[in-house]
């Protein structure tokens, strides 16, 4: 877990910050692309609303005109009425209106939190090695909800700006000269907003990111709450908090400073427009040029500007968070997958589950190399141990197989296919893992252990639990194989989630079976019934095992020991303990190391 305070720790972008704004947009019009009949309706809605708006203030005209000044009574109730069936036609024209805005900018985010999810579990293991979590949750959480702001406000927006024109219209055909004093600060207003706008984007970008840097440190305090409370490092947390908590505090601040030199420009300008009305209409008035309902009519559209005008700092500052939103989110998106499918990628072929590394060199990324010229041939139905020191490449080599990364040179088959040429869902269906890291879902012990086969039967989930020798300990929670496990499974022992994992590998039915450190966390007075269990799972199915309990390698008709990237020697438990120093060498390293971890040495068979 790291100490520091990262505002964007995600790998390299594929493509340059101008096109990851541009590709934000474009994924925004993509989204809402989805909704045309919403949007349709939206903008019918929004068009009506405005004509019903701006109609408004010519029935009051002519209220006044005709039915005040001279009285009319009959004439005035008409034109009353008339308002009240526009201003309920408004009423429904703003209900379906919102309803069509929400419709369409939450479809949008349902899609693209949909697309960014299938992206990112198409994403190579290299990609996620470098990836934080709390970054990538950041933008399929915080990142997507300000591109459905932006675009439930759209409508708004639209409606906002045709409400300005159509009024700047009726204005002038009244009364040009009129309109041309109350209107005459709008360019300023345009200008205004263009500088807000470009001084606001880079602020809303880092705002984003700064918001990212929290939940980053959220959700690893949260995941390593163990190693936290271990450790007594709850105070180092909050430090790591409260510094991302501050940094978010000044671009928010900053923000704020841009709005609130921009927003009094809003506030004024329409009173601006409203004094100069009364002013230059009421001489008008007077000296008979302008009726007395044309002027009331002008302060009527006068005040239906305040709103529109109000907004535009709003849309604008959302815009600029959207903008930078979208960009990130657009980011991940245009990652293409390291590991993918050819495109003349071939089903894989019946067999006995045959293995073979031919040559084969890699590295993690930049690294130095973990394995050079790595040759090994596993039977169908063999067992074969991976034994060698810590950093000697024996994850790697049962990584390369599914294809979790590419070799840089050489070939790694599967009955005779190579792994690249394959359909990567039949391979790794054909490869079950087992991890020394077990991972458990928030869901039923069922669930867990049927993960890769959702519709398997229960009595072949509950055989996969016995071969396992999960059964009895799964029998004795409170609801059997329906207890909901809670996050990762923390409320087993490790050798309970560690039973589970395997029993799920089991339900899978795997051609090749992938056993990493599977026994580390049993107890070793509770060993031998896992190594009863994988016995019976192994028989007849080639397998790798990647151990340091001599009780575990022992079960391998083979053991492999590597240095140097390379097989150093091979051969049964028993043999190369008779005549290997270096292997003696590596069983004695792993277990000092166990007995400085505080558990009991297993002895040498």
């Amino acid at each position: 877990m790291s100490n520091h305070t990262t505002t964007d720790e995600l790998p390299p972008p594929a493509v340059a910050p101008p096109e990851l704004r541009r590709g934000g947009w474009r994924l925004m019009r993509e989204a809402a692309a989805g909704s045309r009949g919403w949007i349709v309706f939206g903008v019918a809605a929004s068009l009506g609303w405005t004509v019903a708006k701006v109609a408004v203030p010519l029935l009051a005209l002519q209220a006044v005109d005709d039915g005040i000044d001279p009285y009319d009574g009959h004439s005035l109730l008409v034109w009353c009425l008339a308002i009240v069936g526009l201003t309920i036609l408004i009423a429904f024209f703003t209900a379906g209106r919102r309803y069509a805005a929400f419709a369409i900018s939450l479809r949008a985010e349902a899609d693209l939190r949909r697309r960014l999810f299938d992206h990112l579990q198409g994403l190579h293991f290299g990609y996620h090695d470098r990836a934080l979590v709390g970054q990538l949750m950041a933008r399929a959480n915080l990142d997507l909800k300000q591109v459905q702001l932006l675009l439930v406000f759209i409508p708004v927006a639209g409606a906002n700006i045709v409400m300005i024109v159509g009024v700047a219209a009726v204005l002038f055909v009244l009364n040009a000269k009129l309109a041309l004093f109350s209107l005459a600060a709008l360019p300023f207003l345009s200008i205004a907003a263009n500088r807000f706008s470009t001084k606001l984007h880079p602020v809303t970008t880092s705002l984003q990111q700064r918001l990212a840097g929290v939940s980053e440190v959220v959700e690893e305090t949260i995941s390593g709450i163990r190693v936290v409370k271990g450790f007594g490092a709850e105070h180092l947390q909050q430090e790591r908090l409260d510094r991302s908590a501050d940094e978010v505090y000044e671009e928010a601040m900053e923000m704020a400073r841009l709005r609130a030199t921009f927003n009094p420009l809003l506030e004024l300008l329409p009173t601006i427009g409203l004094v100069v009305v009364l002013f230059v209409g009421g001489r008008e008035v007077v000296a008979g040029e302008l009726t007395v309902g044309e002027l009331i009519a002008f302060n009527f559209y006068i005040l239906q500007l305040i709103f529109p005008l109000r907004m535009t700092s709003f849309i604008v500052a959302q815009v600029s968070r959207a903008s930078a939103a979208s960009a990130r989110v657009y980011e991940v998106l245009a990652t293409e997958p390291a590991i993918a499918d050819r495109p003349h990628a071939r089903p894989l072929p019946d067999g006995p589950g045959e293995v073979r590394f031919e040559g084969v060199d890699f590295g993690y990324d930049d690294g130095p190399p973990v394995l050079e010229g790595f040759d090994l041939l596993v039977d169908g139905g063999e067992s074969v141990a991976l034994v060698g020191a810590t950093g000697a490449g024996k994850s790697t080599v049962s990584r390369l197989l599914p294809r979790f990364y590419d070799v840089a040179a050489g070939a790694v088959t599967l009955d005779g296919v190579d792994v690249r040429d394959t359909r990567l869902a039949d391979l790794r269906g054909e490869v079950g893992m087992v991890f020394e890291d077990t991972y458990l879902f928030s869901d039923s012990v069922r669930a867990n252990i049927a993960f890769a086969r959702p519709d398997a039967p229960d009595e072949v989930v509950e055989e996969a639990a016995r071969l396992a020798g999960a059964d009895e300990f799964i029998s004795g929670l409170p609801d059997g194989y329906e207890t909901v496990l809670g996050e990762q499974g923390f409320s087993l022992s490790g050798g309970q989630r560690q039973r589970i994992a395997i029993a799920r590998a089991i339900v899978a039915e795997p051609r090749v079976l992938v056993l990493d450190d599977a026994t580390s966390a049993v107890d070793p007075t509770k060993e031998h019934e896992i190594r009863a269990a994988l016995t019976e799972v192994m028989a007849g199915r080639t397998t790798l095992i990647i151990a340091h309990r001599p009780a575990t390698i022992a079960l391998a008709d083979r053991v492999v020991l590597i240095a140097d990237g390379s097989v150093a020697e091979e051969g049964t438990h028993e043999g190369l303990l008779e005549t290997s120093a270096a292997y003696r060498e590596v069983l004695a390293q792993y277990a000092a190391e166990e007995a400085a971890a505080g558990r009991r040495p297993r002895r040498r068979r």
